[in-house]
């Protein structure tokens, strides 16, 4: 059944110069954003705003989670020059705070890790103070994988669990709640002035007592920061939207998590992983 969106879930439409300039640069560098490939709905918005999460590994994911838009065809090749070509972007939108995301790439050896540790390496060259967060996949919960990301030493790193354990079979088929609670863990444990984010989407079916489970978890493995925001269906072979969640129930969860000890909370419909990650 198909939901009607409700008002406080719709967004304007945007699209000045500056957004212009970003996808032009964005264009010129041979880069990707996950703004773009994931649909984001605050686009626009960041863009005008100057900012935008760079996807590095190409625009092919190797899993088949049933709520996101990124494609799922060949994995693209390794480029050689994009941890460059980020690290001038960053420094071309004069950012303060960077984030860098991926697809999947359960293909590669190292999953991508290298990549994530080489793109830091060269924002850190050219932009030695911008404050750097990566949104990383769970790289199998391989801890030699994670080590080549973590002594890059970004200040922040993010990894969500996206849902509640018990939709994990509908929603993220190919993931594993615990392997994504262990590897915030292991990072807060081998680098614990390395900031830990997770992010979670309401309205898939979650019951609340399931997500207050869920921010419980989180803080026994003493992430520091959290987003939740809505799920919108991308298209018609995505999975639907069960419930829209109201804006009161966002900022009770958000009350509900400080009172645990979260140091940051974003809760609203159109929160999403990085938005407004620079004031987060």
């Amino acid at each position: 059944m198909y939901l009607r969106k409700p008002e406080w879930i719709r967004t304007k439409m945007q699209g000045g110069a500056a957004t212009k300039k970003v996808n032009s640069m964005i264009s010129d560098l041979s880069l990707n954003t996950v703004c773009d490939e994931a649909s984001c709905p605050n686009r626009m918005e960041c863009f005008e705003r100057g900012t935008a999460t760079f996807m590095i590994l190409g625009r092919n994911c190797t899993r088949n989670c049933t709520f996101c838009n990124v494609t799922r065809q060949k994995p693209d090749e390794v480029s050689e020059i994009e941890p460059e070509n980020v690290a001038k972007a960053v420094s071309k939108l004069n950012l303060k705070h960077a984030v860098i995301t991926s697809v999947t790439r359960d293909d590669l050896e190292d999953q991508g890790a290298n990549q994530f540790k080489r793109v830091v390496e060269e924002i850190r060259k050219t932009s030695p103070n911008v404050s750097i967060e990566l949104l990383i996949p769970d790289m199998q919960g391989d801890k030699k994988l994670l080590d080549i990301i973590i002594d890059a030493e970004p200040n922040i790193l993010n990894h969500n669990v996206e849902t509640v354990p018990e939709l994990y079979d509908k929603v993220r088929p190919m993931a594993i709640f615990d392997r994504s609670i262990e590897v915030l863990n292991y990072v807060k444990q081998a680098k614990p002035k390395i900031k830990t984010k997770s992010g979670v989407m309401l309205g898939l079916g979650e019951t609340k007592d399931q997500v207050i489970e869920v921010l419980k978890r989180l803080r026994e493995v003493d992430c520091d920061m959290l987003t939740l925001g809505q799920y919108l269906q991308p298209s018609t072979l995505h999975l639907p939207v069960v419930e829209y969640i109201t804006p009161e129930q966002f900022d009770e969860y958000k009350e509900i998590a400080i009172d645990m000890g979260f140091k940051r909370v974003a809760s609203a419909p159109l929160v999403r992983s990085s938005y407004y990650a620079e004031d987060l």
